[in-house]
């Protein structure tokens, strides 16, 4: 992991304490982690995945390709994993399949979730008409893993939704075009109030792992660039 950047919100946290928060998450690349909770496996945004252990739970943001990969779901998915997701990405998936819009709340394997909105309000495919538009119901998901708060804000904009959640650990998207550039991000993040942002939605697809820098320069909240592994 990469040297932590501190800030006065870091309320005397050591970088040994924000690595001891974070050894149970794994960066998979783009927007893709894999959290190892008390016996349950958690992958989110399960995308272009080479191997891992099986999935007790999968939560998925919206249907876009890169989030919503039905054969990387495959992949990891076992006759008892539940998937949690949104309609559009769960009419392409099989399996046991609970849906959500944004403000739902659920408990799935003594995993406790919310579901937070994910939108765009700056970035068009043509004009007004942006890539992830807020009557889409598209989500980003808060859930609750051994005691800490993990918001996964989903392709994104910063959006007013985000003010206060003061989670944890927040993995923000930076790569701007589609998402929240870094220098949004940071701006978001000052918002949010996490413990600790992880920079995301970059180094894969889309974005360079330089905007991930660039969010850590610019954030006023602690900041870990977090390795990709495959």
């Amino acid at each position: 992991m990469s040297a932590v950047v501190w800030a006065s919100t870091s309320q005397g946290a050591t970088e040994a304490d924000f690595k001891k928060m974070t050894s149970n998450i794994h960066w998979l690349g783009h927007d893709s982690f894999r959290i190892d909770a008390d016996g349950v496996v958690v992958y989110l945004d399960p995308f272009q995945l080479k191997e891992g252990p099986h999935a007790d739970l999968i939560l998925i943001t919206h249907d876009h390709f890169d989030h919503c990969s039905p054969a990387d779901v495959a992949k990891i998915q076992k006759p008892e994993t539940v998937i949690i997701t949104v309609a559009q990405a769960a009419a392409k998936l099989k399996g046991q399949i609970k849906t959500v819009k944004p403000g739902d709340e659920l408990n799935v394997k003594g995993i406790s979730i919310k579901a937070i909105p994910a939108y765009n309000v700056n970035k068009f495919r043509s004009p007004g008409v942006p890539f992830h538009p807020k009557e889409s119901g598209y989500v980003g998901f808060i859930l609750t893993v051994k005691g800490l708060r993990i918001y996964h804000a989903g392709d994104t904009d910063f959006i007013p939704e985000m003010k206060g959640l003061g989670p944890d650990i927040a993995l923000l998207p930076v790569s701007g075009l589609f998402v929240m550039t870094a220098e949004e991000a940071a701006e978001a993040a000052t918002a949010i109030k996490p413990k600790l942002a992880i920079p995301m939605h970059v180094g894969g697809l889309v974005g360079s792992l330089s905007a991930a820098e660039r969010f850590k320069e610019k954030a006023t909240v602690p900041v870990m660039v977090m390795p990709i592994e495959k």
